[in-house]
Parts: structure tokens; sequence; C-alpha cells
């Protein structure tokens, strides 16, 4: 299993490309788009889809492509398994071919397909297409060689027939992430599919500061609570030193259309 932190793309905007500690090595300059998948199914319907692969190197690279079984754990990083997960639908999932090669500069369009069987529940299938380079040798500074790869995970999400998240709020304090006091809800995910939060939130902070808290789309996945940090800004610039207590009121927006109204003290 291979656990790596997790890089979202767009200021958190998505949870998208997850790339190792190898993807920096020397030879691998893959860029994918899209970075993340959400679709929708029907039990027994065929779903096909295309990720580009653009080799932005000048020289050609070889990349080797398979499916994983991915976890989200409560830092937010993210372990791929190569073996089956319990309930996995990666049986589901068709793949193009194991290995690709691209030009230097090149682009290619690499396809996949998932399958639900016709007696598949309502749920939610989720998978990893990793993309992978070739094996390169890097010196370290002691002298050694240590051999490194790229990696990127592109993350894809199947919604089964009626599937779908039900968020309910289970708490809110402030804690410290990414070196930072910020305020934090603890999100509970009843449905049976994943969901994120949205919406628009405002507080006036004890320096009499006027701020607009945004909350992070980290997924909540079925069944799991997890910590949702609210990003404050002055409308403009990001502010790392909110002076509590502050009040934050508004609305939390998620799914289809649900609204939670929201009105919290957070206290240091």
């Amino acid at each position: 299993m291979i656990r790596l932190p997790l890089l979202i793309a767009s200021a958190i905007a998505a949870f998208a490309a997850i790339v190792s500690f190898g993807a920096a090595a020397q030879g691998f300059a893959a860029v994918v788009s899209p970075p993340r998948f959400e679709l929708s199914a029907k039990p027994g319907e065929r779903v096909r889809e295309v990720v580009e692969i653009t080799n932005a190197s000048a020289q050609p690279a070889t990349y080797r492509l398979r499916t994983a079984d991915w976890t989200l754990a409560a830092d937010a990083g993210v372990s791929f398994s190569d073996a089956l997960a319990a309930g996995s639908c990666r049986p589901w999932v068709a793949i193009e071919r194991r290995e690709i090669t691209v030009p230097g500069g090149g682009r290619y369009r690499y396809r996949f397909e998932v399958l639900p069987p016709a007696d598949a529940p309502a749920g939610e299938c989720r998978f990893a297409l990793m993309i992978e380079g070739d094996e390169q040798s890097v010196r370290t500074s002691s002298g050694l060689n240590v051999p490194v790869s790229g990696r990127i995970g592109v993350i894809v999400y199947v919604t089964i027939g009626q599937a779908a998240p039900d968020l309910q709020l289970a708490g809110a304090s402030v804690a410290q992430v990414d070196g930072k006091r910020v305020p934090v809800l603890s999100v509970h995910n009843t449905g049976n599919a994943h969901g994120r939060l949205g919406g628009f939130l405002s507080g006036v902070d004890a320096k009499g500061r006027t701020l607009e808290f945004t909350p992070s789309t980290l997924p909540i996945l079925p069944k799991e609570t997890r910590s949702i940090a609210l990003g404050a800004t002055d409308g403009a610039n990001e502010i790392a030193d909110i002076a509590y207590p502050v009040r934050i009121k508004g609305v939390l927006e998620w799914g289809d259309g649900k609204r939670i109204e929201f009105d919290q003290l957070f206290a240091q």
C-alpha cells in the first residue's frame, strides 16, 4: 500500500490528481486532464470515458496504467492499494491497455469504461486510475542511487442508481490546520454516495474585520465523519490570524439543492 499526501488542484477546488513522492523524478512529465471524474450510471449500463495524458517533456515517455483502490485518511492523506478492497468495484472496470508510449510534447486519449452489473445496488463505485512512469535512479546526498518513479492517481466516482449523500453537522470547533487555528466543522455522511460542502458564510472577528468563510471541498465519503476546515478571506486576501471569538452565519449547501442554515460561535 502506498500512502501519499493529497495535492488539491485549483486551490482546493477539487479533489484531484494525487502525485507521489517520485512525481518530480527526472523524465516524468505527465499531465492529465481531467484530474477527476464524477460519473453516474444505472445498473447494467456501461459508462465510457477518456482521460487525456500529455507528455510535457521533449523525449518519448512510456507510462504504465492500472486501477487501484484508495482510502482518504483524517489528515487528507491518500492510500492507494493494488489489492482488491472489500466490496471493491474494480472488477467492473475495463481499461484500454496496460502500457502506452507518448511522443515528446504529444497527447494520448486513454479510454476506460465501467459496467455495473444489472443487480448492482444503489451506491457509489470509487477507484483510481494510476499512471506511472519509468523507474529512474536518483543519487542522494550520501551518494546512494535510489530508484524512484512518478505516479499520478486520477480519482473516479460513479454514482449507481439513486445513490446520494446525506450530510449532517455533527459538531464545530477551532483546530490547528496547516499551522493555523481555523474554524472546523465535523460533518457526517449517512448517505450512500460522497458529498462536498459549499455555501456562503460570513462573520465579524474580534478585530472587527468582516470575513468571508469557505468550507474545504474535501469529499465526505459514505458513512464517514470528516473534519472540514473553513478558510477565511477579507474578500480579497486569505486571513491567517482570525481573532476569536467569531460568530459565523450563512448557508451551507451540498448535493442537489440541499441547504443547511448555519449560525455558530467559534471561541479560542
